[in-house]
């Protein structure tokens, strides 16, 4: 298939690109480049616009017969969300109906939109299934759920076809080593830790340690960015015009804070101080998923389960790039 990678120069987009290329599709990269990198997306593939820009989404969609589209431009911080919602329904939500038109306007028949386990909130129970209650508690979550619904009522009114993939806390870097996890300002927790590991840092923030969990830290499933880049990539020929498919990607298996600190710590041989303050707002106890669903109906299963072979993955590639994209401090 020829297919628009929205978002491409980011962290999980720019994975998606490497797998469809292996897979034999044709892609193309539309990212604004706020929190993508170009040195992630292979020569000549990357148009560099934004989602508030209508014509131009226009144009490039019409550019070319593009077969479907993948979405993944979002901003994605809950701590973020909660202090600046507003920032969130413009790109999240405008920019993204924008995108929902042009692609109507272009008549490209499929989207795989990047959603997220924050729609579901604080989950009644765990693991969860795709049919339990989604009740975000963040704009972030909330900013995702009214495109999956927007996705929904497109489908019904303008029959096109969509898949909605909800992941857990992406994490990792790809197989070669190539490319990897860079954000400024970082907010993920692994890359934290790690960067403590490489002498950036001094300390880990534990936020919250009187939660309803073992150890009183918050629990997480922790889905390998190569997981979830085979997930998208398999999505794409069961998607049908009119109707639309929800999917969990995830291990379903959590690790606590605590836990991934300690896994990179026996990974690294670092020490990792670790230091604990107040809970943060937005943040849910457990999020932990089934991905019965996607297994059974994709033959897709996880490569990467426990969390040191996932921290592994992440500590090679921060070892060979310590500052990222940029490359050394020097250059």
């Amino acid at each position: 298939m020829r297919v628009l990678v929205v978002g491409g120069a980011g962290y999980i987009g720019s994975h998606a690109v490497r797998r469809l290329l292996l897979s034999g599709h044709d892609v193309r990269v539309l990212d604004n480049l706020i929190h993508g990198h170009p040195e992630a997306v292979p020569p000549g593939l990357l148009t560099v616009g934004d989602l508030a820009d209508r014509p131009a989404l226009e144009a490039l969609l019409a550019s070319e017969p593009f077969d479907a589209v993948m979405h993944f431009a979002a901003f994605t911080s809950v701590p973020e969300s909660v202090a600046d919602p507003a920032i969130y329904y413009r790109n999240n939500v405008v920019g993204s109906i924008n995108l929902l038109d042009a692609i109507r306007a272009a008549g490209v028949p499929r989207v795989v939109f990047s959603s997220t386990a924050a729609t579901y909130g604080v989950p009644e129970r765990s693991p969860i299934a795709e049919t339990s209650p989604t009740n975000p508690i963040n704009p972030y979550g909330f900013t995702k759920l009214v495109i999956e619904n927007a996705l929904a009522d497109y489908a019904r009114a303008f029959k096109l076809g969509f898949a909605a993939l909800r992941y857990f806390n992406a994490c990792g870097a790809s197989d070669d080593g190539s490319i990897g996890e860079d954000h400024t300002p970082e907010s993920h927790l692994i890359p934290i830790i790690l960067q403590v590991a490489l002498g950036q840092r001094s300390e880990v923030s534990i936020f919250g340690n009187d939660y309803p969990t073992p150890d009183g830290t918050c629990i997480r499933d922790y889905i390998h960015v190569e997981d979830l880049a085979d997930a998208h990539v398999r999505v794409l020929d069961r998607i049908k015009p009119g109707s639309g498919l929800t999917y969990n990607v995830a291990t379903g298996t959590g690790y606590s804070v605590r836990q991934v600190i300690d896994a990179a710590r026996a990974v690294t041989g670092h020490p990792i101080p670790a230091v604990e303050r107040p809970r943060r707002p937005g943040d849910p106890p457990e999020l932990v998923a089934s991905a019965d669903a996607i297994r059974r109906d994709l033959g897709w299963s996880p490569r990467y389960v426990e969390i040191e072979s996932i921290v592994r993955s992440a500590w090679t590639w921060h070892q060979a790039h310590p500052h990222g994209y940029r490359g050394t401090e020097e250059s």
